[in-house]
């Protein structure tokens, strides 16, 4: 509250000056006409237009003494207590009094209230109390808790038809099988079934059945009872068959996009490659990887970062920030930050070292940066950026020298592996701890690996591929933190140094690269559960020494996957 509002509101509790009484319920609120009308468009209307200008007692029905209290209060202190117990009528109040302030105070309250239980109620409340920004928020919150809403969400049962073909028909809704659509319908049919079940064929319309396995089509979807009763979903699968033999024979045709049985959905999270060095020179290029289409999408931005290789790239408060790097003639100490919103290129504050084959990563808020090489030695020296102060601390320095080295964060550790020293490939490893600021070397990699993978995944650091010295490896290990052991896992299908690694859709995807000849487009990927490498669609740019990382949570996210036309 401002000196100037703290003695208004003292004058109004004191009853000095005041020219209105608000009575409700035969409560009455001294207050001057003036500082409600600065608040509240409404308290304008009726001091203005609806009453004489000598008018000072006001009857105002249908509000509570209680909620009228918090209103006239935040017009003069700004303040207004919103809790579980008073939201729904203090917005309703808010609302009729049209108090912005208050608005947007109940809206920030239920945004951060917003759960898979009470999602499709405030989506509800929207409806009959306007509010669109928070009524986009709550069905955007829908689609992506979409697998725990049709679950566990009383409300779910209670969509109307045309709200469950609005949610299902989306592309942004985020389900990792579509089964889980499938299902979700039939769960909400037999809540009512008699007045439902005649809803099967449009609904079934609307799921990605191609995108399913022939097994479950075959055992689950056109045995179901619901399905085989109706004679509209006979098509539907037939259709559904079709699509899924275009989705074989033709993999990367654009046709799937535009078929609504087989339309991949958009995916939660896009996997971002950037710079990297490509046919003799180091690359500005950054492609996205859609995991839901299995397509990669150029994004590189017109507002060109300079190309740089052996850098390190990091997602943190929904922009991409490139760290250090090698340009074929310079080491850079240098950091810039992509928007990848509003798609601005800034340069932030440089680090206190020149870093290229330097090994990055984001914990808690902080991009850590460790080892490199600055042009004239491999480093031990470490740093981290917090970007709402725009500063780079030095913290401890690692207990070897490591350029070439990679890194990665599991249960509040960073991880870094391997690297060259200036003499040998490592199989060192050691771990950072913030709490202390100390590093603690861990059991050494049955491997020497320079230009390594490190990625934390299936609660294990895993740490894949490198040059040992004399080849580039296709081996892989994994460590145990808990136990301080390494035991091998399945090697990839190549061999590679100096690619890009993360972890996405739940496998680990290793991404270009060297292969001892040349530098590659190719990419693999882990699934822990079936415990195999297999093939994924090649990026466009072959390259090696890029750096790879996840973004999510964009409100643009559809500007980063592959384009999927309007149906």
């Amino acid at each position: 509250m401002n000196q100037n509002s703290s003695v208004c509101n003292e004058l109004r509790l004191e009853q000095q000056l005041c020219d209105a009484v608000i009575k409700v319920d035969n409560v009455e609120f001294h207050a001057h006409k003036v500082i409600l009308c600065n608040y509240s468009s409404y308290f304008r209307a009726l001091f203005t237009h609806w009453s004489t200008p000598d008018s000072r007692v006001f009857d105002i029905p249908n509000v509570s003494p209680d909620m009228m209290k918090l209103i006239i209060e935040f017009a003069y202190t700004g303040f207004v207590p919103v809790t579980q117990d008073n939201i729904q009528e203090l917005f309703i109040a808010a609302d009729r009094f049209n108090v912005k302030g208050i608005i947007q105070a109940c809206s920030d309250f239920l945004e951060e209230q917003l759960a898979p239980q009470n999602c499709i109620g405030i989506w509800w409340f929207t409806d009959v109390y306007y509010n669109p920004e928070l009524k986009h928020k709550a069905f955007i919150f829908m689609l992506n808790h979409f697998e725990e809403v049709a679950a566990t969400s009383e409300e779910f049962l209670l969509l109307s038809l045309e709200e469950l073909v609005k949610i299902i028909e989306n592309d942004q809704l985020n389900v990792k099988k579509e089964t889980t659509v499938f299902e979700a319908i039939l769960r909400w049919i037999a809540h009512a079934s008699e007045e439902r079940r005649e809803y099967i064929s449009l609904l079934l319309s609307n799921v990605r059945l191609a995108l399913m396995s022939p097994e479950y089509i075959i055992d689950s979807v056109s045995e179901n009872e619901l399905v085989k009763a109706s004679e509209e979903c006979r098509p539907i699968l037939l259709k559904t068959l079709e699509a899924m033999l275009d989705l074989r024979t033709r993999r990367y045709s654009d046709s799937v996009f535009c078929n609504s049985l087989a339309r991949p959905r958009l995916p939660p999270a896009i996997l971002l490659a950037v710079g990297g060095w490509s046919g003799g020179s180091s690359t500005n290029g950054i492609e996205a990887y859609d995991v839901r289409a299995d397509r990669w999408v150029n994004v590189t931005n017109n507002n060109v970062e300079a190309p740089r290789a052996y850098h390190g790239a990091a997602f943190l408060n929904g922009s991409l920030y490139c760290v250090g790097g090698f340009d074929s003639v310079e080491q850079f100490s240098t950091v810039h930050r992509f928007d990848l919103v509003t798609h601005i290129w800034q340069e932030v504050a440089p680090m206190h070292s020149s870093r290229c084959y330097v090994s990055v990563t984001v914990m808690d808020g902080y991009i850590y940066a460790m080892g490199g090489y600055d042009g004239h030695d491999r480093l031990e020296t470490a740093e981290r950026y917090l970007p709402s102060t725009n500063q780079w601390t030095l913290i401890a320095p690692m207990h070897e020298q490591r350029s070439d080295a990679s890194c990665t964060i599991l249960h509040g550790k960073v991880y870094i592996c391997g690297g060259f020293n200036g003499t040998e490939c490592l199989s060192t490893a050691e771990c950072y701890n913030p709490e202390t600021d100390q590093w603690s070397l861990i059991a050494s990699m049955g491997n020497r690996r320079s230009g390594i993978g490190v990625i934390a995944y299936a609660d294990h650091v895993f740490a894949v591929g490198g040059f040992n010295g004399t080849s580039r490896l296709r081996t892989a290990e994994a460590y145990n933190p808990h136990t301080d052991t390494w035991h091998a896992v399945p090697s990839m299908l190549n061999p590679r140094s100096n690619f890009g690694i993360a972890v996405i859709d739940d496998r680990l995807f290793v991404v270009g690269g060297f292969n001892g000849f040349t530098t590659t487009l190719d990419i693999e990927c882990f699934d822990v559960e079936a415990g195999e490498w297999s093939d994924v669609r090649d990026m466009e740019i072959s390259r090696s020494a890029l750096s790879c990382c996840v973004v999510y949570g964009l409100p643009n996210m559809a500007e980063y996957a592959a384009p999927r036309p309007s149906l």
